[in-house]
């Protein structure tokens, strides 16, 4: 089992700056064998930390993005149809007139699903956006996460070699039901605090200065709280200082005009541009300097 301590320190060397109640739910998912269900707005690091902990933990990552009007039976296995049928058509020219088995694993293609649990070492399964699946879908999936086994009609009964990892994501459009709660694990990701923020942008961004990422911290803090269509996220932040560290930029006020052009990295639609103004700016990075 992996420990909280040691998931903290998985996260640190990914580049993913957690929190104690994360590193705990992470432990506890891991220790128990049980999903953890990560809850929050696009763009505050959901997808990221599963990529990070499959790079740190030398973990194959399996990801299944979920949409909707998703066919369950898509996600775990199909037939290669186009191979059956050159197979056929070179059987009946062969001399060897035995019929080819055509529901072998020489004709199986692997959805994710049926990936990862047929990993020899358990891998990191990201269901990502859950919500976005209709409810069957989310019925379909309550069941194989209780068993970890598929039934192949053709081959029979697949059972985990081993049991993933399960991170599922949700972006909250939707209510998820009782049945799939109760079966996760719960944390909630938030948009993170000017310290952390701080921190991830250090991470990510090691040529950006102490000092400059504290004050893009602060000003997307406050960028967030006005009223816009996207809310920036994490990866807004990011590109935002891979910007300002390019263009040599120590404070947002030194070269405003110039500066309030590469707010492009973080106000996504022609209403949020509209809805800060060169003067917005300004009264926004003034504040924190």
């Amino acid at each position: 089992m992996t420990t909280r301590e040691e998931f903290y320190k998985l996260l640190e060397r990914g580049g993913y700056v957690g929190d104690a109640i994360l590193c705990t739910a992470l432990s506890m998912a891991d220790k128990l064998n049980r999903p953890i269900l990560l809850e929050g707005e696009a763009g505050v690091g959901k997808t990221f930390l599963a990529s990070a902990l499959a790079s740190t933990m030398n973990r194959k990552l399996i990801r299944l993005q979920c949409y909707e009007g998703m066919d369950a039976a898509q996600t775990l296995y199909e037939w290669n149809y186009q191979k059956q049928i050159i197979t056929i058509a070179q059987s009946k020219d062969s001399e060897n007139k035995q019929s080819p088995d055509l529901f072998s694993e020489e004709f199986l293609l692997e959805r994710p699903l049926l990936a990862a649990i047929r990993q020899n070492e358990a891998p990191i399964l990201l269901i990502d956006e859950i919500d976005r699946a209709d409810e069957e879908f989310e019925a379909f999936l309550l069941e194989l996460l209780s068993e970890y086994q598929i039934s192949i009609p053709e081959m029979g009964v697949v059972k985990a070699s081993s049991i993933p990892l399960v991170i599922l994501t949700s972006n909250n459009t939707r209510e998820l039901s009782d049945a799939l709660r109760r079966r996760c694990l719960y944390h909630y990701l938030d948009y993170p605090d000017v310290p952390t923020e701080t921190k991830i942008i250090q991470a990510q961004v090691p040529e950006c200065s102490e000092e400059l990422a504290g004050k893009i911290a602060a000003f997307i803090k406050n960028i967030r709280m006005e009223d816009l269509k996207k809310t920036p996220g994490i990866a807004e932040t990011l590109d935002w200082a891979r910007a300002l560290v390019g263009l040599n930029v120590n404070d947002l006020l030194e070269r405003p005009e110039e500066i309030y052009t590469t707010l492009l990295c973080i106000l996504k639609t022609k209403d949020d541009r509209d809805q800060i103004p060169i003067e917005i700016y300004e009264k926004l990075a003034g504040s924190i300097n």
